[in-house]
């Protein structure tokens, strides 16, 4: 299966909502996405991500057969950090397990080193995620280190792992 990367519209609201109003999903996610996700908050983080500066937000909807079955983002960093992204994602759960989000995260990676001045992307996942510190590891991804006692996400103390992509690692 070969999904794409393209940018926001926003008709695909009602797929994003569909596809995370999932509790599976946003248990892997950082704080502040609204759960039940509505078609509304859909064409919101459309609308923002389509507004937001395309050189500090790059930001696609993950596609597979023409439906969205997903999201992609990175953000630009600030002060030294200026040439750094950090890189979030998430998948419909019915397309886990199937090398989708690794191949999105490869054509993500490969789209912000060839059209921007980035040096290195970062992704911070929970250590409990193992898919996800998977899908960042074959997508070439290496491994730094565990953020120990990093985050509190549903009432829990959480350590997360640091992985990283240089620009200069991609072929």
């Amino acid at each position: 299966m070969t999904c794409k990367i393209e940018k926001w519209e926003l008709s695909y609201a009602k797929q994003l909502a569909e596809s995370f109003s999932n509790k599976k999903i946003h248990d892997n996610l950082r704080d502040g996405l609204p759960f039940p996700y509505t078609e509304a908050d859909g064409l919101d983080f459309i609308s923002a991500m389509l507004a937001a500066d395309k050189n500090d937000t790059f930001a696609f909807a993950i596609t597979l057969d023409g439906a969205v079955i997903g999201s992609v983002t990175a953000y630009r960093q600030s002060n030294v950090h200026r040439r750094t992204a950090e890189l979030g994602y998430y998948i419909a759960e019915k397309y886990w397990g199937r090398g989708i989000m690794t191949e999105a995260v490869k054509q993500m990676c490969r789209y912000i080193f060839d059209n921007s001045d980035i040096l290195r992307i970062y992704a911070e996942p929970f250590a409990f995620n193992a898919a996800s510190c998977r899908v960042l590891e074959k997508a070439g991804f290496k491994y730094e280190g565990t953020l120990r006692q990093n985050a509190v996400k549903n009432g829990k103390v959480l350590d997360m792992k640091m992985y990283s992509l240089l620009k200069s690692e991609i072929q």
